[in-house]
This record gives C-alpha cells, sequence and structure tokens, in this order.
C-alpha cells in the first residue's frame, strides 16, 4: 500500500511552521534547554531559523532539490538535542517541538527525495 505524499509546497509549508514553533520555543526558553551553548543567544535562535527558511524558501522557488534536502536535513538536525542531554532532561513541550520539527522535516525530505525519483 502506497501512503499518499502532499506536494512539495504543502511539506515544505507545514516544515517552515513546525519549525518556527520549536525555533520560537528554544529562542524563549533558551535558559531552560539543557546544554546549549553559552554564546548562543535569542537573536541568534531567531537568525538560524531565518536563513534556514531562506534556503528552504530559495530552492522552492528556483527549483533546486539540493536546497530542499539540505533544508530538511537541518531540521532533522532538532534531534541534536538529545545528544546534547538526555531525554529525561528535556520537558514535554521540549519533545513536542523537537518532535514536531525533525517529523515535518523528515516528510519533506522524503517528498523531494520521491519526487526525484519518480
Amino acid at each position: 500500500m502506497r501512503i499518499p505524499l502532499p506536494s512539495a509546497l504543502t511539506a515544505l509549508a507545514l516544515y517552515a511552521a513546525a519549525s518556527l514553533v520549536h525555533h520560537v520555543h528554544n529562542a524563549e526558553f533558551l535558559d531552560h534547554y539543557p546544554n546549549m551553548p553559552a554564546w548562543l543567544t535569542p537573536a541568534a535562535v531567531y537568525g538560524f531559523w531565518t536563513a534556514a527558511t531562506a534556503i528552504g524558501v530559495l530552492g522552492y522557488v528556483r527549483r533546486r532539490p539540493f536546497l530542499l534536502v539540505a533544508y530538511a536535513c537541518y531540521g532533522l538536525g532538532a534531534l541534536a538535542h538529545y545528544a546534547a542531554a538526555p531525554l529525561s532532561a528535556h520537558t514535554p513541550m521540549m519533545h513536542f517541538t523537537i518532535g514536531l520539527e525533525a517529523t515535518t522535516a523528515a516528510v519533506l525530505l522524503i517528498v523531494v527525495l520521491q519526487r526525484r525519483t519518480a
């Protein structure tokens, strides 16, 4: 059974929104996220989201799948929170926003790669 995939634009929009939710939570509760680097500021978190999302949008508009793949891989990087600290060090909302970003990034990656091989 084949699972229908969303369009690339839908997958991009869902991931961008989920990524924004995670980045806003990360920026606003930065001091609560375990083992974050001392140099990281809320402004930097928002800057990373803006830059990454610009790459994803550019990849879609210019039809550059490698940029969409890079953007999706950036979202999978949210799982690095679990390399920085154990699961038990994160709150339920942290788990939710990390999981939401990683899941929607994976969907975008699957959509882009599936379209490239179809």
